[in-house]
């Protein structure tokens, strides 16, 4: 069994560890924030909870990362949220010191964890904590595409009037408006979906899962927390169980799809040593266009990253 270690105990951080806890599949999980007394208190709410809904595994909440040693995996998910008119990209000078500096943090304590990171704006984070933390590209990854084609699958539920459980989809590219869906790769109980829907309702539901997330800043006036720290903690179990479990991530291409060099969501295959594949899809020529703007986009927040060396 595992020790994980959630970094952040905002909506996000603390829905992670809750989830996780549920799973019963961890020993420990460890909640770490500035606020040490927060993370205190959503640590005990969880382990509270736990006589109720019937699990076993330990949470703790703490300010002090000598607490997080020998952590296995650890989920990044500290920043600044997004508020209402806020990009992604603007939360970037902030969180990527605010990143780079806890990489490092539990990269003293933990020798060679797996690192998830969930901090905005995503794929340019993510590549923040693989440039601190040292460690092989394939220990070091990001959450959105789990998030994103959540999203999406739950539009199409909606309008397909059927269960989510039923659809399957793939989704690339970057975290924000230049995300791309792969109708071609959806299916519903496998059927291909533009056999079940109309092409105008499809399209409206591929924009409308783009802007998914500032859709919800907009209702809430902050980031969503509920199907993003449910998300992570999908990808901690294919982890910790070595399910191999085929989903979107963010991860480092080297030469795939084209690409060099540049954190960008992809399908991988997850298990026990983190990434064990990228997997790469025989797109057409309309969805290569789509992702190399996508890789477009990212690439120019990577070098303003870069240029602020942090």
């Amino acid at each position: 069994m595992s020790k994980v270690t959630v970094v952040g105990a905002g909506n996000v951080g603390a829905t992670v560890a809750n989830v996780l806890a549920h799973k019963d599949i961890v020993n420990e999980v460890v909640l770490i924030d500035l606020k040490g007394d927060f993370a205190k208190g959503k640590a005990l709410d969880s382990w509270q909870q736990a006589p109720i809904d019937y699990y076993s595994t330990k949470l703790k909440g703490t300010d002090n990362y000598e607490d997080t040693a020998n952590s296995d995996i650890v989920v990044i998910t500290a920043g600044i949220p997004r508020k209402p008119g806020m990009s992604r990209d603007d939360l970037i000078s902030t969180n990527a010191k605010i990143v780079t500096s806890v990489t490092k943090s539990i990269l003293k304590h933990s020798k060679d964890p797996i690192i998830i990171v969930v901090s905005n704006p995503l794929d340019v984070m993510t590549f923040a904590a693989f440039k601190a933390a040292g460690l092989p590209s394939t220990k070091v990854f990001g959450m959105a595409g789990i998030l994103d084609t959540a999203r999406y699958r739950a539009f199409l539920a909606t309008e397909l009037n059927v269960s989510p459980k039923e659809i399957q989809a793939v989704l690339m590219g970057g975290h924000g408006d230049t995300m791309v869906p792969l109708p071609r790769y959806t299916t519903v109980a496998g059927i291909p979906v533009t056999e079940l829907i109309e092409d105008d309702a499809l399209n409206a539901i591929v924009e409308r899962t783009k802007k998914g997330g500032g859709e919800l800043v907009k209702l809430m006036g902050t980031s969503a927390w509920y199907a993003p720290g449910a998300a992570a903690a999908q990808m901690v179990e294919s982890i910790v169980r070595d399910e191999n479990r085929i989903f979107p991530c963010c991860a480092l291409l080297n030469g795939e799809y084209g690409i060099k060099d540049l954190y960008l969501g992809v399908p991988v295959k997850l298990g026990k040593n983190g990434i064990e594949e990228i997997i790469e899809l025989k797109l057409n020529d309309a969805e290569k266009t789509l992702l190399a703007d996508s890789a477009s986009h990212v690439k120019a927040v990577k070098e303003v990253f870069e240029g602020m060396n942090v």
